[in-house]
């Protein structure tokens, strides 16, 4: 098991799944269902910031399928973690960086080992003057 990123192979999630129309309406579901009026917190350092500067982590990816050649979302809402493009690449490269959390635990359990690390980290710091 490895939860780490391929680097120089294609990855399909990332470069179909992403830009599907199936990962466009599960995002706006999201923020509709999750989200108040367009916006969220970040899950790592707290801001709430408009749906437009989110993305969306996956604490899973059970949900994400391809059915007949067509990309389909199913995720459960709680899979899905909204962040900041700049702390969901922190999560990636504690997750990454981490033997224990990059080949021994879930995926599950790794995103959110690294979330509560980031949230520790990140919610201390006084906002700049």
């Amino acid at each position: 098991m490895t939860n780490q990123r391929r680097t120089g192979l294609k990855n399909l999630y990332r470069e179909e799944f992403l830009r599907s129309p199936a990962w466009f309406a599960r995002r706006d579901r999201w923020f509709r269902t999750c989200g108040t009026d367009g916006t969220a917190p970040c899950a790592a350092c707290g801001v709430v910031t408009a749906k437009s500067r989110l993305e969306l982590h996956h604490r899973d990816y059970e949900g994400v399928r391809i059915v007949q050649g067509t990309w389909q979302a199913w995720e459960d809402d709680d899979d899905l973690i909204p962040l900041h493009p700049h702390c969901h690449e922190l999560l990636h490269r504690l997750i990454d960086r981490d033997v224990v959390l990059a080949r021994h635990r879930s995926r599950r359990d790794a995103s959110d080992h690294a979330l509560r690390i980031l949230q520790l980290k990140l919610r201390d710091v006084e906002p700049a003057s």
